[in-house]
């Protein structure tokens, strides 16, 4: 049998619906009442269309439309989905969740992300991708870390590119969205690759890469590649 021998390996642990908290954002655990109402206005900022055209489920037009979904994520386990929040307001600004969770393979993806307007191109979804790859791999005990796109959603495949996931490759017919075809591309990141990576991550997210306006003085890329 080919491949490196794991004598020690005894698995991963699955993710509980614990609070991961970091300078700038914080993950709560979906719950409907909680973050409902400012998960919806997020979504519901101008420019929705294209915010969801690569997701599942549509644009809400409403609590109407956006309840049922809203119960069904927040009682998930698998995507456990998680609100993310801007310490800066206090508000649920996105959501992302752990998702295709195998913890006997010790592989777990970061899936349905969605951060809305208020914090894109911000420190807080970097810090929520930072603080989900930390957990997976130092307290799970994941070995594998994945982010999957259709591979026409560019903006999503350069985020990838852009927290140092490696492209892996296309699956072909890979999946059915909305009724269309969709074509996904495969993107990792390893165990071995984290504590490189973390130390880049956490040298771009300390304050002092900051002005007082919050824009960065030295760019992500350069960070990881310390």
């Amino acid at each position: 049998m080919a491949g490196m021998e794991l004598p020690n390996w005894t698995g991963a642990k699955r993710p509980d619906r614990v609070v991961l908290d970091g300078r700038y954002a914080r993950l709560e655990p979906l719950d409907a009442a909680r973050h409902g109402e400012h998960l919806l206005a997020s979504a519901m900022e101008p420019g929705a269309e294209d915010r969801f055209r690569y997701l599942a489920a549509p644009p809400p037009t409403g609590m109407g439309d956006f309840t049922p979904w809203l119960l069904d994520s927040a009682k998930s386990t698998d995507p456990l989905f998680y609100a993310v929040i801007d310490k800066a307001t206090g508000r649920a600004e996105g959501r992302q969740a752990f998702m295709r969770i195998e913890p006997a393979h010790g592989s777990i993806e970061i899936g349905n992300v969605l951060w809305g307007p208020a914090i894109a191109r911000s420190r807080v979804p970097t810090e929520g991708l930072y603080l989900f790859a930390r957990h997976a791999f130092e307290v799970l005990g994941y070995r594998r870390f994945e982010w999957k796109c259709n591979t026409e959603n560019e903006a999503s495949r350069r985020a990838a590119l852009r927290f140092r996931f490696t492209y892996e490759g296309v699956f072909r017919q890979h999946m059915v969205v909305k009724g269309r075809s969709r074509d996904t591309a495969w993107f990792s990141m390893l165990d071995s690759e984290w504590p490189r990576l973390k130390a880049g991550y956490e040298k771009w997210l300390a304050p002092e890469n900051f002005d007082s306006d919050g824009r960065q003085r030295t760019k992500l890329a350069v960070s990881l590649s310390a």
